[in-house]
């Protein structure tokens, strides 16, 4: 060892044994024959760093390799990935248990305060409700919907006119679904918003429509 390399501080010697780099005055002992335009090549050997996270790479790549293709009994990606699908279900179906009145819909009931109505009214006239009902409500090419006389559902209500927009209405004739369009919290505002304009007088009421009476509230 030189006296300049024992000036050297410990942080520059950790620093050249990661490199393997010659010394500037050794440098010809790696110099290679080849010369660009006065620009010569050393052949320095690869940092030891590098090298070993090359082998470290081939090392995880066997293992991946092995525990794929030869045992493939215990670590499998389509089973991992089936397990991991049925954890999924399974939450999903513990939430709606635990929060029922989010997803059955026999609970629906019309919402009554100023905000909820305010934002169904506003849906109905956004979501291109007017072109069918009128924006009073009174029926064009839709039925009339401030009577009591309806066409789709069972009883009439507030439930019934909830699964018209979500299902759509009768095939063919009626009104589109929009269960993929408005969320579930939206329907049920704009559900409630039709139930609060019943028995409202519309400028040009269309004749009422279907067999199904519900009384007003």
């Amino acid at each position: 060892m030189n006296k300049n390399s024992e000036k050297i501080s410990g942080w520059k010697r950790f620093l050249k044994s990661m490199t393997k780099a010659k010394e500037i005055e050794n440098e010809e002992d790696i110099m290679l024959d080849h010369d660009y335009d006065g620009i010569k090549e050393l052949d320095n050997v690869l940092p030891p760093w590098w090298l070993a996270g090359f082998y470290i790479t081939i090392a995880i790549s066997i293992f991946y390799y092995t525990q794929v293709f030869f045992n493939s009994e215990k670590y499998s990606q389509a089973k991992e990935y089936a397990t991991e699908v049925a954890e999924g279900k399974a939450a999903i179906e513990q939430y709606k248990k635990e929060h029922p009145e989010l997803f059955d819909d026999s609970n629906i009931v019309a919402l009554t305060d100023d905000e909820n109505i305010a934002k169904g009214k506003e849906l109905f006239n956004t979501k291109t409700c007017t072109a069918c009902h009128l924006a009073d409500l009174g029926g064009s090419i839709g039925p009339n919907l401030t009577d009591n006389t309806w066409i789709n559902g069972e009883n009439g209500g507030v439930k019934d006119i909830y699964t018209v927009i979500t299902k759509g209405g009768r095939p063919g004739k009626g009104m589109i679904a929009w269960e993929s369009t408005i969320s579930r919290e939206e329907r049920i505002q704009l559900a409630s918003y039709i139930i609060s304009m019943q028995g409202s007088t519309p400028a040009n009421p269309k004749a009422p429509e279907g067999d199904i009476i519900w009384p007003k509230e």
